[in-house]
């Protein structure tokens, strides 16, 4: 009776070792994203939940901002202020040129009373001399009210600079996915205190999922990249599916067989990982054993 017992479980062992037929073993992993704070403050709104298809860009969450807002009001107002005061050029250097242009007048006029004997060189030359101071005088004012524009302009384009900061950190006050996917975990609810780099929550992007296998160096020499191969998954019992998979990095360095893993040949030590694309049609999982055959 033992030994009948003892056949049938030799075949039986026979029979399963012939249905696991592949070249290398893995698991399905994917691109997976934790999205972290990048504002300090309370947490007003975090609407999502584990689970939850998020797309692209989309604001998931906000967090409190209103002294942010408040100092970026307080800036504008002091850039509005000090631009209105600006000198007006034009108007300050207007008594001057007046000026200018009566002496230049008069000049005109002692240089024909000159020619005529009625006026001395003395006296064209004093006007001259006065035109002379008068432009004098223009030229410094004009290099005073420019050096004085300048620095207005320069504080006025600074306060530009922190005003588009504080825009940056009040845009940072919105939680934004920068992927599409599902919702693996959820770190944080509304109402708590973040802090910049604080996790919020995890994302995966489970369409595009690939599997990592391991392979021997013997197997290596036979696949490349945009191979394709048959990806199985296994999700127990007798629930195994089929996928196309295609072949899209190969690990340059070899490493230790994980214990979990299984290659064709039991005995290699060092095997080389490789990533399988696969079209997932929503029934593969993160973690899920697959196997491939080349």
């Amino acid at each position: 009776m033992k030994r009948l017992i003892y056949i049938a479980v030799v075949l039986l062992c026979v029979s399963c070792s012939t249905q696991t037929v592949f070249d290398a073993q893995g698991t399905f992993e994917a691109t997976e994203v934790v999205v972290s704070s990048e504002a300090t403050g309370r947490i007003l709104d975090f609407d999502i939940d584990e689970g939850m298809l998020i797309e692209v860009g989309s604001t998931i969450g906000t967090i409190d901002s209103v002294q942010l807002d408040l100092q970026r009001k307080q800036l504008l107002a002091q850039q509005t202020a000090l631009l209105g005061s600006r000198p007006d050029v034009k108007a300050q250097v207007a008594s001057l040129r007046a000026q200018i242009e009566k002496q230049e007048c008069e000049r005109n006029r002692v240089c024909n009373m000159l020619r005529d004997g009625a006026a001395t060189q003395k006296q064209l030359d004093d006007i001259d001399a006065q035109i002379r101071i008068l432009e004098s005088q223009l030229s410094a004012t004009l290099s005073a009210l420019d050096k004085n524009t300048a620095s207005i302009d320069g504080n006025a384009a600074a306060m530009e600079a922190q005003i588009a900061a504080l825009d940056d950190r009040i845009a940072k006050c919105r939680i934004v996915s920068p992927i599409t996917g599902v919702v693996l975990s959820k770190y944080a609810e509304a109402g708590e205190f973040a802090a910049v780099g604080k996790p919020m929550l995890k994302i995966a992007d489970l369409d595009h999922i690939y599997l990592r296998a391991y392979f021997t160096s013997d197997q290596l020499a036979s696949i490349r990249i945009g191979d394709r191969v048959t990806v199985t998954a296994d999700f127990g019992g007798e629930a195994r599916y089929d996928y196309e998979g295609r072949i899209i990095w190969i690990a340059s360095e070899s490493e230790f067989t994980p214990k979990t893993v299984q290659t064709k040949d039991s005995r290699a030590n060092l095997v080389y990982a490789v990533k399988i694309a696969v079209k997932n049609d929503g029934r593969l999982k993160i973690g899920l054993a697959g196997e491939v055959k080349l």
